[in-house]
C-alpha cells in the first residue's frame, strides 16, 4: 500500500501551522510534507516531528518573493547568487534540522522575451550544482513539472522535459516529482506515464521518480472527486514497486479530516 504524506500547506488550515502536524497524525497520517518552513524555527518543527512520530517527507527551496508572484530562482539568469545562497544557507540547514531527505527546487517563470537557451543553460548548471551541494548529505534535489493553467509561464512542465534534465546531468541525488495532478492536466495518459517512469531503468538503476503527489482534477479538491480513478493507480503504484512517498496535495473541499473518505476507505479495502 502506497504511503501518504499530508501536504500541510493545503490541508488542516483550519489549524495553525504548527497545530497541522499534529492534527495530521492523529488522522493517521505518518508523514507531512508542505511548501516551505522558513517562517517558522526549525528545532521547533523537528520537536512537533518527533513528538508526534511524523517523517518530513518533502518541502521546497526558497522560491524568491512568493506572496509577490515568484515561483522559483533556478531557472533565471540574473538570480544565480540568489538562487545558490538560499539553498545552502536556508534550504539545506532545514533539511538537515528536519531530517528531510528530499527538497523541490522550483524552476521559475520564464520572463517575457527572455532568450531559451540562457534559460535552459541556466536551469541546468544550476540544478547540477545544486545536486552536488546535496549529495554528500544523503539529500536529493527534486524538480516537478507544473501545468501553466495554475501557474502561468512555469519554466518546467511535462514529464519528458524533467526526466531528460535528469538523465542530462547524471546525479543519482537529482530526482523528479512527479504529480499526478499536473500531470493530468497537461498530458493525461497516467497509467502509462506511471509505467514508463517508476521502474528501475533497464541497467538496473533506481526510479527517477522519487516524490509522487495526487489530487483530484480539475479543482484540485480530494482525490475522489474529478476525473481521476487513484484507487487504480494506487494498486498500479504498488505493482510497479515505488517505495517512495505520495503527497496529499490539494484543497479539502471543507473540513480536512471529514473529507479523508477517500484514505479510510482505500486502506480499509487493502488492509
Amino acid at each position: 500500500m502506497p504511503r501518504f504524506a499530508a501536504n500541510l500547506s493545503m490541508m488542516y488550515t483550519e489549524h495553525g501551522f504548527l497545530d497541522r502536524f499534529a492534527a495530521a497524525a492523529a488522522d493517521g497520517f505518518d508523514a507531512v510534507e508542505y511548501l516551505f518552513p522558513y517562517a517558522f524555527d526549525r528545532q521547533e518543527i523537528a520537536s512537533r516531528l518527533n513528538d508526534l512520530g511524523l517523517t518530513q517527507a518533502l518541502f521546497n527551496a526558497p522560491p524568491g518573493n512568493f506572496e509577490s508572484g515568484e515561483r522559483g530562482l533556478a531557472c533565471l539568469p540574473d538570480r544565480v547568487d540568489e538562487f545558490r545562497r538560499s539553498f545552502v544557507e536556508q534550504a539545506l540547514p532545514y533539511a538537515i534540522a528536519l531530517a528531510c531527505p528530499r527538497v523541490h527546487v522550483m524552476a521559475g517563470l520564464a520572463p517575457a522575451g527572455a532568450s531559451q537557451q540562457s534559460l535552459a543553460e541556466t536551469y541546468q548548471t544550476n540544478l547540477a550544482w545544486a545536486a552536488a551541494q546535496a549529495a554528500p548529505l544523503g539529500i536529493a534535489v527534486l524538480i516537478e513539472p507544473i501545468n501553466t493553467r495554475d501557474i502561468p509561464r512555469y519554466y518546467l512542465n511535462r514529464q519528458d522535459q524533467a526526466h531528460a534534465l535528469v538523465q542530462a546531468i547524471g546525479s543519482p541525488s537529482l530526482q523528479v516529482q512527479m504529480d499526478l495532478y499536473h500531470c493530468q492536466i497537461v498530458e493525461g495518459d497516467l497509467a502509462m506515464k506511471l509505467r514508463q517512469y517508476l521502474p528501475a531503468d533497464a541497467q538496473g538503476r533506481p526510479s527517477r521518480v522519487g516524490h509522487l503527489q495526487i489530487a483530484g482534477v480539475p479543482d484540485r479538491h480530494e482525490p475522489d472527486l474529478g476525473e481521476i480513478y487513484y484507487p487504480y493507480l494506487f494498486d498500479l503504484i504498488d505493482t510497479l514497486g515505488y517505495q517512495g512517498m505520495v503527497g496529499c496535495e490539494y484543497r479539502p473541499r471543507a473540513g480536512t479530516s471529514a473529507g479523508l473518505g477517500w484514505l479510510r476507505r482505500y486502506r480499509a479495502e487493502r488492509a
